[in-house]
């Protein structure tokens, strides 16, 4: 039973510190997004081995709705895709992994479906 509990006890702690490296990375940059309806933007950038690892995410509540996304960064179209909502929350993610120019990068996320736009802005210096 002793073997059996402490078993238990080390898988436990094992998962408790594991669980920090999924958490956020020093240095990200998460900023909030605005939505022109009742959804939700988030846009993080972290460095990623010399480029920048764009994640946008747009929760509507919804499932199965489509919607365009644009990535750009100083007016300059980065990516250009089509994401759908899915369960359990009703979300999107959109991560592209871009290159890092010199000095200060603000990429700008835009995501429209049928009557709403969302968009999120970001700077970083990687």
């Amino acid at each position: 039973m002793k073997a059996r509990a402490l078993a238990l006890a080390l898988v436990t702690g094992v998962g408790l510190v594991a669980a920090p490296a999924a958490l956020a990375k020093d240095g990200d940059v998460r900023v909030k997004g605005s939505c022109t309806a009742s959804s939700t933007a988030k846009l993080k950038l972290s460095d990623e081995d010399g480029r920048i690892e764009v994640e946008f995410e747009v929760d509507q509540n919804r499932n199965g709705v489509r919607w365009n996304v644009k990535l750009m960064r100083g007016g300059k179209q980065l990516a250009s895709t089509s994401a759908t909502t899915r369960a359990p929350s009703g979300s999107f993610t959109v991560r592209r992994v871009v290159s890092n120019a010199a000095g200060r990068d603000t990429i700008k996320a835009i995501a429209k479906r049928n009557g709403e736009t969302c968009t999120a802005t970001a700077t970083a210096t990687f």
